[in-house]
């Protein structure tokens, strides 16, 4: 009876320590899948200087803009840890992006300029990257969140401390496209 008890007790120690492990694992797939999202993110921000800097000498009338977004990069730099407070201002300088992308096209000569065109392929591959980041940083999310909810990881996770992660949305219905650049393959 006491062999029968030791051996439960062990048996329920292993699925325990496996249920952490596997949490814990979950949870550094979740950090490193959101560092990949932000190196792309700051990959996209290192490239809005230039953008505004090639499209100011052509429209020159058009400050408001270029400083609308040049303060939406700022804030999107400095929005901290918060998923959600980074969603919101990454948002933000989408769509910032695209309103400097629109201004091209009523400039055709900015529009027939190497520099500008080799920075909205640079901009159109870093939107695909910066896509594939977040999907794949969602899926991890909701592994991650699946198993703090699915029993028995469930009672794991509390006796751990695990907390749910935030999933990287788009709250705005018009935002969800990327920037749209026009003329690029």
């Amino acid at each position: 009876m006491l062999w029968g008890l030791v051996g439960v007790a062990a048996l329920l120690l292993i699925v325990l320590v496996v249920f952490y492990n596997r949490l814990v694992g979950m949870r550094q797939m979740v950090r490193n899948a959101w560092s990949d999202v932000d190196v792309y993110l700051k990959r996209r921000a290192d490239l809005i200087p230039n953008l505004v800097a090639g499209v100011q000498g052509y429209a020159e009338h058009e400050r408001s803009t270029l400083e609308a977004t040049t303060d939406a990069r700022s804030a999107a730099l400095s929005a901290g840890r918060d998923i959600a407070e980074r969603a919101v201002a990454e948002q933000r300088l989408s769509s910032r992006i695209g309103e400097i992308l629109m201004l091209a096209e009523r400039y055709p000569e900015l529009k027939a300029q190497a520099n500008f065109l080799d920075l909205q392929r640079s901009l159109a591959d870093t939107e695909k990257l910066i896509a594939s980041a977040r999907q794949y940083y969602n899926a991890c999310v909701r592994d991650y969140n699946t198993m703090l909810e699915a029993f028995p990881s469930n009672v794991v996770a509390g006796i751990g401390g695990f907390k749910q992660a935030d999933f990287f949305e788009v709250d705005d219905s018009l935002e969800r496209l990327a920037p749209s650049v026009k003329g690029v393959p």
